[in-house]
């Protein structure tokens, strides 16, 4: 599943907010997730983690006008991914929404 965000930003400011919502979400979630795994290179941060039986596994990069998610669904998740991927649209927008 890939999907693109425009930023309307600096790349730096992009990687500070996804930063700041990694940071977020873990701490909201991470009693609910298992082997979470997070690691930046260079722009690319690069994700790994179970959440309820699921392994979940990707790369999101910060370009100079966009913020591109790619993310690999385990195969019992493909039934949902239009709305797995609307899910993850809204909520990336929100973070650049005021940039």
């Amino acid at each position: 599943m890939r999907i693109a965000i425009p930023h309307n930003t600096i790349r730096q400011d992009a990687r500070a907010r996804v930063e700041m919502k990694v940071g977020g979400m873990l701490s909201q979630f991470g009693g609910r997730a298992d082997e979470i795994e997070h690691e930046w290179t260079g722009d690319t941060l690069r994700f790994k983690g179970k959440a309820r039986g699921f392994s979940v596994s990707g790369t999101l990069e910060v370009t100079d006008s966009e913020v591109v998610i790619d993310g690999k669904l385990p195969l019992i998740a493909m039934a949902f991914e239009p709305r797995i991927r609307e899910a993850v649209k809204r909520e990336a927008e929100t973070i650049f929404r005021t940039a």
